[in-house]
């Protein structure tokens, strides 16, 4: 069975390895099996090198990214410290666009080596954006994980924050690279990028763009990626034109490279690409290998220029946003329905024990009795997982022993009528910490 699936990936290799060598009016025909070697077109850390299997240097999985301060006093104190910069000093601003659940949250963390944004199969888990940074040796690169981009009527149908509609847009206009991701795992959706991501990319044309096809390991036909290739970039990249022979429509509105902006505003809602990608990726966001060939080309991409962030700075987020995030991701992920979007969550106690470790409190809170029991779980075993997972991703963000508690209380009018506890200390296993009712 594993045959078919190594064949065609072999034909899709040769068939962009021709595009990659001519790099001139490069025709693909479907059936072609002839290709050149794979050069690399533009240094380290070229877009389709790893695809084509050529080696990337400097690939170093040994980097570690630096903890979140665990308190958010600290944590403020780092991020508005004076940055630590070299001499020749160089920083990107990246933005990352999407549709939702596109996956944008994993491949950041992806590239900041901690896992810093929530991550859920369900869409609008980043309500707002949050701020990442990736330091290495002279170079910064500040990403910016947008929430996926929503139109006006989508936000007020889901009655969603009014900061999922703006701060996409607001990011861009300190933007030097917009990455936007596409999951090609979709196929409902991978023909034609997001109307909202294309309207973002026409209002600024000037800022440069890649596209990043992700989650191209869960494709069991490799060649579909030649025909998307074709659809999302209108069978233009980096300015040359690449001519596929293609089963998913091209845009009306099609054109060379040389038209101007306004001209290519003109019929957005018939447009399913965008010809001005300078590059692009096909990868797998899981995959640490495929994500650091996107990373190297970031910090390749640098300009000349004064830090924004000492180095010791991973995110912006405060301690306690991440912590909120992290429960929320949870939450999203393990239950059903509308039942994560109601629950609300208050800190309680943040603090130092006595040996060092983290002691947190949250409170989660629910408008119904049912929801009560679905979150607390059969014996409470539901709550005790919730609390045992945070603890994990909590322990690899602060670099520290967390003991987290969480109190799952029923709110009816003004507040509680019932309230069940779970503890989930770091230290024992997850078993000898059962639910107690009171």
């Amino acid at each position: 069975m594993a045959a078919p699936s190594r064949t065609a990936a072999r034909w899709v290799r040769a068939a962009l390895g021709i595009w990659r060598a001519s790099r001139g009016s490069a025709a693909v025909v479907r059936g072609s099996c002839a290709a050149t070697p794979a050069r690399c077109c533009h240094g380290r850390g070229s877009a389709l090198d790893h695809f084509l299997g050529v080696a990337q240097p400097g690939y170093d999985p040994a980097h570690r990214a630096p903890a979140v301060a665990r308190h958010r006093d600290k944590q403020a104190l780092l991020v508005a410290h004076p940055p630590d910069m070299p001499e020749n000093s160089r920083i990107l601003r990246v933005v990352i666009l999407g549709a939702p659940n596109a996956g944008k949250s994993t491949l950041s963390n992806q590239l900041l080596g901690r896992k810093v944004f929530p991550v859920s199969k369900k869409v609008h888990t980043t309500r707002c954006k949050a701020l990442g940074v990736i330091t290495e040796e002279e170079t910064q690169v500040v990403l910016l994980d947008t929430p996926g981009l929503i139109s006006s009527a989508k936000r007020k149908r889901h009655n969603l924050e009014q900061s999922l509609l703006k701060d996409p847009w607001r990011s861009m206009e300190d933007a030097d690279l917009v990455v936007v991701l596409v999951d090609v795992s979709d196929k409902w959706t991978r023909g034609q990028l997001n109307q909202q991501v294309l309207k973002c990319l026409s209002q600024f044309p000037q800022v440069p763009s890649i596209l990043v096809m992700n989650k191209v390991d869960c494709l069991k036909q490799k060649f579909v990626l030649l025909d998307l290739t074709a659809a999302l970039t209108e069978g233009v990249v980096g300015g040359k034109e690449l001519r596929v022979k293609q089963t998913f429509p091209v845009s009306k509105t099609q054109k060379a490279p040389a038209e101007s902006d306004s001209e290519a505003s003109k019929g957005l809602k018939e447009r399913v690409g965008w010809p001005h990608f300078q590059e692009i990726f096909m990868l797998s966001a899981l995959s640490q290998e495929d994500v650091e060939t996107l990373k190297q080309y970031l910090l390749a991409q640098a300009r000349p220029g004064p830090w924004e962030f000492h180095s010791e700075v991973l995110t912006s987020q405060t301690p306690q946003e991440i912590c909120a995030n992290i429960i929320r991701e949870k939450l999203l992920e393990h239950l059903p329905q509308e039942v994560p979007y109601t629950v609300q969550q208050v800190t309680k106690l943040w603090e130092e024990g006595p040996g060092g470790e983290l002691v947190i409190l949250q409170d989660l809170l629910v408008s119904k009795e049912s929801h009560l029991r679905i979150l607390i779980g059969q014996s409470g075993q539901l709550i005790s997982q919730l609390a045992h997972e945070v603890t994990q991703d909590l322990r690899n963000v602060f670099l520290c022993d967390v003991q987290l508690r969480l109190s799952v209380k029923l709110r009816r009018g003004c507040w509680m009528t019932l309230w069940i506890e779970c503890w989930a200390w770091s230290q024992e296993d997850l078993s000898s910490n059962p639910a107690s009712d009171t």
